[in-house]
């Protein structure tokens, strides 16, 4: 693995912290608490490799840009997508870090309150993550 796979790794780690993001909703929802803290540790776990990866892709590179450079419509998307992206991820550490808190301090009340907007915000910005990387690498690459 060399510096140029981590664009990829760091798709696919988003990927599986947004399929994980949702199971563990969805056994909350079913009142299987336990099921819930795995899947949602697992999240926190693939969203913690994923940023790590992503400030050693951005550090080895020396903070290089992959241009997009499709015009029309596809760029008004992208870039839609991607400055929802950026301040939403830039907020989702801090989101992440009051939800889980409580939640390890068994303040539950408080742990649900704020996982409302977290988990959302969390979401979006996984799933975005993945289609700001299909966009840029895979549908609409940069001429070579």
């Amino acid at each position: 693995m060399n510096v140029n796979d981590l664009p990829l790794l760091n798709a696919s780690l988003n990927g599986i912290s947004a399929l994980l993001i949702v199971t563990g909703l969805v056994f909350i929802k079913r009142d299987q608490k336990r099921a819930h803290i795995v899947f949602m540790s697992l999240a926190l776990l693939t969203s913690a490799l994923f940023l790590s990866s992503y400030l050693t892709y951005h550090w080895m590179t020396q903070g290089l840009v992959t241009k997009f450079t499709h015009a029309g419509w596809p760029r008004s998307v992208y870039f839609f997508i991607l400055f929802t992206h950026i301040p939403l991820a830039a907020l989702t550490v801090p989101l992440v870090a009051m939800t889980v808190i409580p939640a390890l301090r068994a303040r539950f009340d408080r742990h649900r309150r704020i996982a409302k907007w977290t988990v959302p915000v969390w979401l979006y910005v996984s799933v975005t993550g993945v289609l700001v990387y299909l966009m840029l690498y895979v549908w609409y690459p940069p001429a070579r």
